[in-house]
């Protein structure tokens, strides 16, 4: 299954605006000293109302606890002070290594220094911590990727490569304004679809954000953000769209979404106020996801989104516990494969691989081990 997924892939190390590293080492600086099995471990979560970050969380958790270590999970609630009060609590408890998924990558500063302080090893999980050199590590997906993967995807559906001049009326969304990656998933697709947006080919005709022009820069992500990666943010935004701009039964080809969630919203949207739009049909538009949650599972099988990037969490959660394990037994670190710049230093990091995810693989999912069978066929009835 690794092989088949990385072909898929194309194994691509996508390097984003200097930040992502040349370096190919397989090992960082060796740890001093071991820790004695039953040693504490903090896991800090940005929520628990999203189905990814209670995946990541308590995978991790298990395998930690299977290996003899003591663990403190705790999930922020979308909240950053919440979230660096609990990184302190577990400081205070003698946490010798803490795991942060951090809900806002500059805010969690103060709390990972004060844990730097107290001798505490600190990795970020998935989101790059900022501005600090409390980080010692750093695992996450090859981020400019999975943009890459989205907006392929759309390429493809459109018939863009295939000389297709269109124009194809396109809308965009990016993620969360406080959360590091989702510039990084931008710039990954704003890379190959400005030069249709610069050909005319693809046309955003709403004014979301200001309005998505060929002169959209990365740096403007922000202007068409969700805040928090939230549903019901999105389906307000897309009514506002569609109310401004489709009421009249124009065409929407399709919308670059950057996340399974937005993209619920964006359905929600067109089914309140576009019926006339069918799943199936031309008349619905191609979009895109990322996280391959069950939600996304049910409708691209329903033929309501298109496309999702499958980030198996249990390979990063995998990659996670390998780096606590080495750091733990007063090892050397392997499978460092980039570094990230945090605006203060690099950060040694591992770079996993995601996948595309449609309607021609959809399987996979349960192949990897993400799903049960049981639960696959429930989904895709």
């Amino acid at each position: 299954m690794v092989k088949v997924l990385a072909a898929a892939t194309g194994l691509a190390m996508v390097v984003g605006l200097g930040a992502c590293g040349g370096t190919r080492s397989g090992t960082s600086t060796g740890e001093s000293s071991s820790l004695e099995k039953g040693a504490t471990i903090g896991i800090s979560m940005p929520t628990k109302s999203e189905e990814r970050w209670n995946k990541d969380g308590n995978n991790l958790k298990a395998k930690l606890e299977d290996a003899g270590y003591k663990v403190i999970l705790s999930f922020a609630d979308d909240k950053p002070a919440q979230q660096n009060s609990d990184i302190e609590n577990m400081v205070n408890n003698d946490a010798k290594i803490v795991v942060v998924a951090a809900k806002d990558g500059t805010a969690v500063g103060p709390a990972v220094e004060k844990a730097r302080d107290a001798g505490t090893k600190v990795i970020a999980y998935d989101r790059l911590i900022m501005n600090t050199k409390a980080v010692d590590y750093y695992a996450t997906f090859q981020l400019e990727q999975v943009g890459v993967l989205e907006a392929n995807y759309l390429i493809d559906s459109l018939g863009l490569k295939d000389g297709a001049k269109g124009p194809f009326n396109i809308e965009l969304f990016t993620g969360s304004p406080d959360d590091n990656n989702a510039k990084y998933f931008f710039k990954g697709a704003w890379d190959l679809l400005q030069p249709y947006f610069e050909s005319g080919v693809l046309v955003s005709p709403s004014n979301h954000g200001g309005g998505v022009t060929k002169d959209f820069t990365v740096d403007d992500w922000q202007k068409i953000s969700v805040q928090s990666w939230k549903t019901e943010q999105a389906q307000k935004d897309m009514e506002s769209i569609l109310d401004s701009t489709y009421s009249q039964g124009q065409k929407l080809n399709a919308v670059l979404s950057p996340y399974d969630g937005i993209t619920q919203g964006v359905i929600n949207a067109i089914q309140s106020k576009r019926p006339d739009l069918q799943p199936g049909t031309d008349s619905w538009p191609f979009m895109t996801g990322q996280d391959a949650m069950e939600i996304a599972v049910a409708n691209i099988s329903q033929g309501l989104q298109g496309q999702t990037v499958f980030k198996n969490v249990n390979d990063l959660a995998d990659a996670v516990y390998d780096m606590i394990i080495e750091i733990a037994e007063g090892k050397e670190v392997t499978g460092l494969n980039g570094k990230f710049n945090n605006n203060t230093i690099e950060v040694p990091s591992k770079l996993l691989d995601p996948v595309s995810i449609t309607k021609d693989n959809l399987s996979d999912l349960v192949k990897a081990g993400y799903v049960t069978q049981d639960k696959f066929d429930q989904l895709t009835k």
